[in-house]
């Protein structure tokens, strides 16, 4: 997702909006800005630290966690939340990343009812031994305080990526490059996610 300050933010929530701001000009001798932004903005990792105490943090991310084999899911036709039956037809195998492409892809701005992964569906996940699951919405979850969904996919060593924009992209293989800041501590941050058709 391009970032920008008025970019879509979960909930519509202002603090969660980015602050740009130019601090010099060419005139001064060079552009430059300085940007405040949340750590869960646009296209973003979710590092285990997120919602587990004691998981780790964004610069101890395992580097075979941000490169390799990517099948991008189309689920366009689904209308509330993906559900095992959506996903059990595809030959999902240990290692995979998986991308899932919804109609929140379609959406510009924040959409309250986005498509979502039920936590059924994240445990089928698992049992098939992904590597990374990413969606196309600012949450994998939708109003869940207990946040299960997060918990079972971090809690088994899945990486999250939120945020994808997939609305070009075809259902497919490909090999993903998933690049979030290395933030000392950080629980989270905006990355550049590049898929390259194998």
């Amino acid at each position: 997702m391009p970032i920008h300050a008025g970019m879509a933010a979960y909930k519509n929530r202002q603090e969660y909006k980015p602050c740009i701001e130019k601090v010099r000009t060419i005139e001064q001798g060079s552009n430059e800005s300085k940007f405040c932004l949340y750590s869960h903005a646009g296209t973003h990792v979710d590092a285990p630290y997120h919602m587990l105490e004691k998981g780790y943090k964004l610069e101890e991310i395992p580097l075979h966690k941000m490169y390799g084999k990517c099948k991008v899911l189309d689920l366009q036709d689904v209308e509330d939340y993906i559900e095992v039956k959506h996903i059990e037809k595809y030959d999902l195998k240990s290692g995979d990343f998986v991308f899932l492409k919804t109609r929140n892809s379609l959406d510009n701005d924040f959409n309250f009812q986005f498509i979502y992964l039920s936590p059924e569906a994240a445990q089928y996940l698992v049992s098939k031994g992904v590597e990374v699951i990413g969606i196309d919405a600012l949450s994998i979850e939708r109003n869940c305080p207990q946040h299960t969904t997060h918990h079972i996919l971090l809690e088994h060593d899945i990486l999250v990526v939120e945020g994808l924009r997939l609305k070009e992209v075809p259902e497919g293989e490909y090999t993903s490059i998933i690049a979030p800041l290395p933030i000392v501590g950080g629980d989270g941050s905006p990355a550049r996610v590049l898929l390259i058709k194998d």
